[in-house]
């Protein structure tokens, strides 16, 4: 009997995760009526109506995460600090790999990449065929100049999509920075990138390299300082 209940024990712990990652809760799923009124908030928010979406998203039931989340992207948008309490009641919902999207695209606003690869990591864990999330996760790295990490996550991203020019842009940005103008302008061609974004992804990358070189010259004059006073120390 105890032999029983330990193979149900663990078929039921089975059931309930895969590669040690939790299923999460299923959603309700909007009536007719708020799914007309969803895809308006999101049609008004892609032309870049954000104010007019939101009024739209406010006569909506915030119990619906898909609310939620809606008001949570066009409130980050806005600029709006609301945005990150609304990623984070996404949390341990059907929509926490998006939770955790959101507040990883908060975090990477303000140049806080720690806890953006954090949040970032997590929602590609939970959501990996995600080429947004993994193009966003390849931002952060590049930011970090984690060049192997980065072009793992744009290549992903681009072979999941492949209409997906923000990755490929950020890939030529990544070749770049390496000084590897052959692929970077076989990779223009192949996503058909425009002269205005090829010149967004070189002074990208220019800024990047200005940036490296300020990190490695502000760490020898750390090392500098400091083996002066272990110097002055011995005299």
């Amino acid at each position: 009997m105890k032999a029983v209940i330990a193979i149900t024990a663990t078929l039921m712990l089975a059931g309930c995760a895969t590669n040690g990652v939790s299923r999460p809760p299923v959603c309700a799923k909007p009536d007719s009526d708020q799914e007309l009124a969803l895809s308006l908030a999101d049609n008004m928010a892609n032309d870049g109506r954000l104010y007019a979406s939101l009024a739209n998203l406010e006569g909506l039931p915030d119990n619906l995460v898909q609310v939620r989340l809606r008001k949570a992207r066009v409130l980050r948008l806005m600029g709006r600090n609301e945005a990150g309490p609304l990623y984070q009641s996404l949390l341990g919902t059907c929509m926490a790999a998006d939770g955790e999207h959101g507040l990883g695209q908060l975090a990477a606003a303000k140049n806080d990449y720690a806890n953006a690869t954090t949040h970032l990591e997590r929602a590609v864990k939970m959501a990996p065929t995600d080429d947004r999330m993994r193009n966003d996760l390849g931002v952060v790295y590049l930011n970090q100049r984690r060049i192997p990490e980065a072009r793992f996550e744009f290549m992903t991203s681009m072979e999941l999509k492949q209409s997906n020019t923000l990755a490929a842009l950020n890939m030529v940005t990544l070749l770049i920075y390496q000084d590897n103008w052959k692929a970077a302008s076989e990779l223009v061609t192949r996503a058909s990138l425009s002269p205005q974004q090829v010149a967004e992804a070189q002074t990208r990358a220019e800024k990047l390299k200005a940036s490296a070189k300020k990190a490695v010259a502000s760490e020898g004059n750390r090392r500098t300082e400091v083996a002066a006073a272990s110097s002055s120390a011995t005299k």
